[in-house]
């Protein structure tokens, strides 16, 4: 099971700001193990979304080039405090994670 991710999201005026810390490896299959030799498999995040409310506000595809424990955030206009994000992701290896957090 994939460690838990945190989200923050605070409103500033009519705009939401979602700040989201997605723990995972985010290895590109490139790096070469020190202590064998061996490449260690590519396992990365490919797809990232975020509902408010479950209207779907962000779709975003990631690779192998992004850092490891990813951070991520994004703007959203026209939610209130008190409305439901949830953030997902999907990997190359199947595994899944998804988070919720309450606009505040």
């Amino acid at each position: 099971m994939a460690e838990p991710m945190r989200i923050r999201a605070t409103m500033a005026g009519d705009v939401a700001d979602v700040k989201v810390l997605m723990n995972h490896p985010m290895e590109t299959g490139l790096r070469k193990d020190a202590k064998t030799g061996q490449l260690v498999p590519a396992h990365y995040i490919t797809d990232v979304t975020a509902t408010v409310n479950g209207a779907k506000v962000l779709d975003a595809g990631l690779s192998g080039g992004v850092s490891k424990n990813p951070y991520l955030g994004f703007k959203v206009k026209g939610p209130k405090k008190g409305d439901k994000v949830v953030v997902n992701w999907v990997d190359n290896k199947g595994d899944k994670n998804s988070a919720e957090a309450v606009i505040g």
